[in-house]
């Protein structure tokens, strides 16, 4: 009697028999479901997997760069501090959280929200093989960046720019050279606090670019804007190393070639 309810369904029996019989076809059934919830999710994840690797430009952080770092930190470093109060740049207003003491004040959310865009650009420019060249022209920063830029298997420039660099590669170099896939500028003047000639040299040669921009800064010719403190030694050694940790999560993340 009960292999036959349990075969052909639920047979009308007195007494306990039948409440038996329920609770187990109850029991049969609800494994069942559950078995094909994990195939169907498994499956799910695996195409989700492959979509990854086969175009991780379509995920917004397929490298985890926002776990890098906290508002908290950004905070910690001082790069809410900008410069005193008349010395702003009109176009970096929309980044202004006030006035305190005299100097502006960035806002850390907006910070934040720019540089995860900028250090997520970096990994998907280092997984893909490109070339990245640090820029600064700060002697005070001079050391912290070439070890950043050799750290994550990169390249410096932080001294005096010569502005045939770029624009005319071949002549300085004697040869036909490859220009960096993507510039990052810790920041966007020179020590004369007028703009860097990286920065118009790179728009001209159509080179995307990550820069720092203070808020007596110009962001207009930057591909990815970064509005924080540039001239705090702790906000540039944290740029640093953000910027390097994301070149490594994308180097990480490269497919294995085999030869």
């Amino acid at each position: 009697m009960e292999y036959e309810a349990a075969v052909k369904g639920p047979l009308k029996l007195k007494g306990t028999a039948n409440k038996d019989i329920q609770k187990k076809l109850k029991k049969k059934n609800k494994e069942k479901n559950a078995a094909s919830l994990k195939v169907d999710q498994l499956a799910d994840i695996k195409e989700s997997e492959l979509k990854e690797i086969s175009d991780p430009l379509k995920f917004p952080d397929y490298f985890g760069v926002r776990k890098l770092f906290r508002i908290k930190d950004l905070f910690d470093a001082r790069i809410h501090y900008g410069h005193k109060d008349g010395t702003l740049d009109p176009n970096m207003k929309p980044y202004i959280f006030g006035s305190r003491l005299g100097h502006l004040i960035f806002d850390l959310d907006k910070t934040a929200e720019m540089l995860q865009d900028a250090l997520n650009f970096t990994a998907h420019i280092a997984y893909r093989g490109g070339i990245i060249l640090f820029v600064s022209h700060c002697p005070q920063h001079t050391l912290t960046v070439e070890n950043a830029a050799k750290q994550a298997g990169e390249y410096a420039h932080a001294r005096e720019w010569d502005f045939h660099i770029f624009t005319n590669s071949e002549k300085v170099y004697n040869g036909v050279t490859r220009l960096p896939d993507l510039v990052i500028l810790l920041s966007t003047l020179n020590p004369q606090m007028q703009e860097h000639t990286a920065v118009k040299d790179a728009a001209k040669m159509c080179i995307p670019t990550i820069g720092i921009v203070d808020s007596n800064s110009n962001p207009n010719l930057i591909t990815y804007p970064v509005p924080g403190n540039d001239d705090s030694p702790a906000a540039v050694q944290l740029y640093c190393n953000l910027f390097r940790d994301a070149i490594l999560l994308g180097k990480s993340k490269k497919p294995v070639e085999v030869y």
